[in-house]
């Protein structure tokens, strides 16, 4: 075969001194990554359980982990409270007393002989419950007109923290123009009213992550003067670019001033929004073009005041150019790992060497450190490692991993050797031969005919040979040689050519009226070696449709003209309201089926947007409809339109229409109120929907007070739908109610709901416990209920509780199995059922609630009667003669009480069922256990009935069937049997007389047997003979030799698999 010549393609690189990034099978050796690394900052919540460090990282061999904290080893393995997960670094700190020893930064490595991986930081915090100093504030005295602030000073916490002013009577202080709160928390009046005069002012600092609330002691107001902020001309402001720029300006002046801001020589970026009246100038998603001066004015006609602010727009790094991540390069060669990373203030980088500072140690000749730079000068496989930077400035840190893989590799071809390819003539193909090695391999491939000089061949940089388009002479088997200076290696590939499917005669258009039949074809040519796979679709405007297949490729549809509506239109809004619009549409084509009903449909793009939900249903002859809405939602509506064959597609959205804020128009419903531990209460409801809202800022009122005891309403302001009283009274009724707030207003006054607070277990056992035996196995037991003062609950029940502690028979002690019967509800007595008589038993009743079970009653003794015995277990009728039968039994396994004897029933049945008047026969004596039955009727079968008997009564009877002198028919019936198949026999062989000698013989003998047989029996003693294996059908009797026994009287047949007779007695 020859080569490529002119066509083959080297995949070697130009210069073998430049490394390559390329995927290294997963069967070589390779340095270790790391794949997951662990979260940037982990904070402790006081509702999580535990807290996870996530570490995983892949290589070959597999990687081995370890951590460090604050720099210095951490060994998991020291600490048995710490969970590890197996095949990974992962590693969790559960939820302990002393969780803030463990607080601090932690890096994760992963090691394997190659070199060692490090994640990136993190950091471990455990805050603490942020407070507000105490102090006493003395009270702020100015005059009227004057400026005054009242400082906040928050307590450090997790962000994000929210700030607001409020009375100690949790009403929110007013804000306006003249009085507003600044960015640090501060409440700054630009001039004070007589109506400001008060000493409740409050600073609340709510911190959402942690779901902690605190509270500044209160201030007053009483008169004085002081300065705002900010104090000079002019301030630094830096920001990171993409973060929102918050510019704050509160002045004094009386008249209030008014506040302008400008950035002069030039208009205030299209992005910037005033708010807080004025007072605050906001730029969203700031980039250097918005770096620059921005003027602040604050002016009241008696003058101004100005503030300048100088804002330095930064950036934390970004890579210009990361690592390449993996590179495998050729002993000799040169590497050149660079870590380009830009930001404000420009990244410094640090280099790191399977995890350790590198500096350019290892070789100084050869391997060197410039800046964001490493050079490997001649590499050594020793130099292989994972090569890690870190670019970082004041506002981020990145990590770039980089693994180095020194190394010369015969080629290695990945791709599966025998592929088969297929295609259609015409069409491209590609036939697959992706090769590692090192350094990079040259790829040929070679045809069927020994080369592929053809126009239509190319090679790729992969390896891949691509046929443009294929013919039919391309069909064969290809080989694929890769080559370097290591080694070589080759696959090889067969591929098919099939001829292209193609309609040769289409369906015509047609004409034809309503109701008739229609007839369309599609005749098609394709290849005969894909007549397996081949089938032919239909489809009406681009939906598949059912159609009856024929064998001259014809399908037959019946025309129908009927189909679901088509969009409505033109969607226009009008009467434009605060909380109402009118939606207006115009109907298009309904095809055949009136309109029955509009859907109209809603989105917004904040809480749910691309989420359609329905709004309203119309009849189908209107084409508009008022619409009320929520408040602070940005909607747009869709109409659908419905008849009966189904719903159409929905219209194009309408314009959107923004409503603006308004209080909630409801407090929450569902309110539920639980006491799961004692001296608490856990409150629970339903939310607002996130669109029930109304504006931004919703928080819940929770208010709550003892029934009958308090007057005033303890409150709280929650974010959440869940809150838990603290150091409650154990099951006392409190009344709650929950109102719904946000930046508008307050919700309409709420219901009050009524609950209960923890419970606990019930304090006393019920009284005057007594029983009533009513028979051996049946008790009636009765009691007092415990008060309700005493059950500290809720009431769920009863328990009784009894077990058996001996037996009044024998007097001996039997073991403790306690049984119990649960009674919900208010009960007073039950039945206890299923005891067994003659016994002594112990029996305790307690009270329970939904906390527990209370304490039981002091433990009552009583008996229970003798009862009737047990079923007898076995009866067996047996020595059957010609008028007596034995009959032979076990006693009863339970007597009940002390056994008297037996009763004894018989009476005649025949084969139709009919039955004669019974027979008793009383036996006395506890220990009987047979009994012969004599002057009964010869050739009969009778029905026997055996009771067990105290002084109470008799048991149930067991039952057993026998007969008198019954076995002689059958001996008689099976004798003249046998004579009927021998004269069948001779006369369907007559003419053979060898063999009719033969079974004459064997007929006497049986005969013989027989009588033989029968004679015995009647003198008594016990004989066998057998049936000859050739009858066996004829009597019905199973597979194996057939032993028949006598025994004066009682015939038994038995089965003997292996063929022996038993011998007599």
């Amino acid at each position: 075969m020859r080569g490529l010549g002119g066509l083959a393609v080297g995949l070697l690189l130009a210069f073998l001194s430049a490394a390559f990034g390329v995927h290294i099978p997963p069967q070589l050796e390779q340095l270790p990554v790391i794949t997951v690394h662990p979260p940037a900052s982990l904070i402790t919540l006081p509702f999580d359980d535990s807290f996870t460090l996530t570490c995983e990282a892949k290589g070959n061999p597999k990687p081995e982990f370890h951590w460090t904290r604050n720099g210095q080893d951490f060994n998991l393995d020291d600490d048995s409270r710490l969970i590890q997960h197996e095949d990974s670094g992962t590693f969790i700190i559960p939820k302990i007393r002393d969780l803030v020893k463990y607080q601090g930064t932690y890096r994760c490595y992963a090691s394997n002989k190659l070199g060692t991986a490090v994640s990136e930081e993190t950091v471990f915090i455990v805050p603490t419950s942020p407070k507000f100093p105490k102090e006493k504030i003395e009270p702020k005295v100015v005059n009227e007109g004057d400026s005054v602030i009242l400082e906040c000073n928050p307590p450090k916490g997790i962000p994000p923290v929210q700030l607001y002013w409020m009375t100690t009577g949790l009403q929110h202080i007013e804000q306006d123009n003249r009085v507003s709160m600044s960015l640090n928390g501060n409440l700054y009046f630009s001039n004070t009213m007589s109506k400001d005069s008060r000493s409740d002012y409050c600073c609340f600092a709510s911190f959402g992550r942690i779901r902690t609330i605190v509270q500044k002691n209160a201030m007053a107001i009483d008169k004085k003067p002081n300065l705002l902020v900010p104090s000079d001309n002019q301030s630094q402001v830096h920001i990171v670019k993409g973060e929102e720029l918050e510019l704050e300006c509160i002045a004094e002046g009386f008249p209030t001033p008014a506040i302008e801001w400008s950035k002069p020589g030039e208009k205030l970026p299209k992005r910037s929004n005033i708010k807080n009246y004025g007072k605050l100038l906001t730029i969203s998603k700031v980039s250097e073009e918005d770096s620059g001066k921005y003027m602040c004015k604050a002016s009241n006609g008696l003058g101004e005041a100005l503030h300048y602010f100088h804002v330095h727009v930064e950036e934390p790094p970004r890579w210009v150019k990361e690592p390449v991540k993996s590179q495998v390069v050729t002993i000799g060669s040169d590497v050149h790992i660079k870590c380009h990373a830009a930001g404000k203030p420009k990244p410094t980088v640090k280099w790191m060497r399977n995890g350790k500072p590198f500096h350019g140690e290892l070789n100084p000749h050869t391997s060197t450190v410039q800046g964001d730079t490493i050079m490997l000068l001649r590499a050594l496989p020793n130099d292989s490692a994972v090569y890690q930077c870190e670019a970082s400035n004041p506002h981020g840190t990145l990590l770039g991993t980089a693994n180095v893989m020194v190394m010369n590799h015969p080629p290695l071809i990945l791709t599966k050797d025998y592929q088969e390819y297929a295609t259609v003539r015409g069409k491209n193909v590609t036939m697959d031969c992706k090769v590692f090695s090192s350094p990079l391999a040259a790829v040929e491939w070679e045809d069927p005919e020994g080369s592929v000089k053809k126009e239509r061949f190319s090679i790729h940089e992969n390896g891949s040979l691509q046929i443009h388009p294929a013919e039919a002479e391309d069909m064969g088997k290809y080989v694929c040689f890769a080559k370097n200076s290591e080694g070589s290696s080759s696959i090889s590939a067969e591929l098919f050519i099939k001829d292209p499917t193609r309609i040769v005669a289409p369906p015509q258009d047609m004409k034809v009226k309503r109701g008739s039949t229609a007839r369309l074809e599609c005749r098609a040519e394709f290849d005969q070696s894909l007549s397996e796979d081949f089938d032919v679709f239909w489809q009406k405007e681009g939906e598949d449709i059912y159609s009856n297949f024929t064998e001259d490729s014809g399908w037959v549809a019946k025309t129908l003209f009927f189909n679901v509506p088509d969009a409505p239109v033109n969607l226009t809004l009008l009467d434009h309201r605060d909380r109402s619009v009118r939606l207006h549409w115009m109907p298009t084509r309904d095809h055949n089926s009136p309109v029955t009903e509009y859907i109209i449909e809603y989105e917004e793009n904040h809480w749910e947007p691309g989420k359609w939900r329905p709004l309203l249903r119309v009849s189908g002859n209107q084409n508009s409809a008022p619409l009320s809405l929520y408040g602070h939602i940005n909607y747009q509506f869709r109409v659908t339109a419905v008849n009966a064959i189904g719903t159409g597609r929905p219209s194009k959205p309408s314009k959107r229409y923004k409503t603006p804020s308004a209080a909630p128009d409801r407090s929450p419903d569902n309110i539920k109120i639980e006491g799961h531990l004692p001296q608490q209460m856990d409150i629970t409801w339903e939310p607002l929907l996130p669109v029930e809202h109304n504006g931004p800022g919703l928080e819940y009122k929770l208010s709550y007070r003892q029934l009958g005891v308090e007057e005033t309403w303890t409150e709280q302001i929650v974010q959440r739908h869940s809150f838990v009283v603290k150091n409650t009274p154990t099951f006392v009724p409190y009344e709650v109610k929950i109102q719904a707030h946000n930046e508008q207003g307050w919700a309409p006054e709420p219901r009050v709901v009524t609950g209960y607070s923890g419970e606990d277990l019930p304090l006393a056992a019920p009284e005057d416990v007594s029983v009533e035996v009513l028979n051996s196995t049946l008790l009636r037991v009765s009691w007092s209920p415990v008060p309700q003062a005493l059950l500290r609950g809720h009431l769920g029940g009863y328990s009784v509780h009894w077990w058996r502690t001996r037996s009044l028979l024998t007097s001996k002690e039997v073991p403790a199995e306690k049984q119990f019967l649960t009674l919900s509800g208010n009960r007073s007595h039950t039945m206890v059922p299923g005891l067994k008589p003659s016994s002594e038993y112990r029996l305790t009743v307690n009270v329970f609630n939904r906390r527990g079970n209370g304490p039981s009653s002091s433990p009552l003794t009583f008996t229970t009667p003798q009862g009737v015995p047990e079923r007898p277990p076995v009866l067996k009728a047996t020595n059957s003669q010609g008028d007596s039968i034995t009959l032979v039994w076990a006693p009863p396994l339970e007597a009940n009480g002390v056994l008297t004897g037996y009763m004894l029933q018989y009476q005649i049945f025949n084969e139709t069922l009919d039955v004669d008047e019974a027979n008793t026969v009383n036996i006395s004596g506890r220990d009987t256990t047979h009994w012969v039955l004599h002057n009964l009727e010869s050739n009969s079968q009778y029905k026997f009935y055996l009771s067990a008997c105290t002084v109470v009564g008799c048991g149930p009877a067991i039952s057993e069937e026998g007969g008198t002198e019954r076995f002689e028919r059958e001996y008689y019936k099976t004798l003249l049997h046998l004579l009927h198949l021998f004269i069948g026999v001779i006369g369907r062989v007559s003419s053979t007389g060898w063999f009719v000698g033969l079974m004459c013989a064997v007929a006497l003998l049986t005969l013989a047997v027989l009588i033989a047989c029968f004679v015995k029996r009647n003198k008594g003693g016990k004989y066998a003979g057998t049936v000859h294996a050739d009858y066996r059908g004829h009597f019905g009797l199973p597979g194996g030799r057939i032993t028949v026994l006598f025994e004066s009287g009682v015939n038994e047949c038995h089965s003997s698999p292996s063929g022996e007779v038993p011998r007599p007695p």
